[in-house]
């Protein structure tokens, strides 16, 4: 997700395989999941032989993206808070 919401682009299969370090099947599996609840979308383009894969983020997507970011930025904040608190 971050890597999608860091190009305004899509970008194909490989790049996000790359990028994540993941196998065909995991990727593939973490991406009808994101597919299904709205958050990417799929196309397929045919080049010649070979099909390939673009992934976007949907707005819902980076929108639920972004939330979540924010909310990891309060959960640090809050630690490091903390943290100078007991110190």
């Amino acid at each position: 997700m971050a890597a999608l919401d860091s190009d305004p682009e899509p970008l194909d299969f490989a790049t996000l395989k790359a990028i994540s370090g993941a196998t065909d099947g995991n990727l593939g599996s973490h991406l009808v999941t994101l597919e299904k609840a709205g958050l990417i979308s799929i196309s397929k383009e045919i080049i010649g032989r070979r099909t390939r894969t673009w992934v976007a983020l949907t707005a819902s997507g980076r929108l639920a993206f972004r939330e979540h970011v924010a909310f990891l930025e309060e959960i640090i904040q809050t630690s490091q808070k903390a943290q100078e608190i007991e110190t």
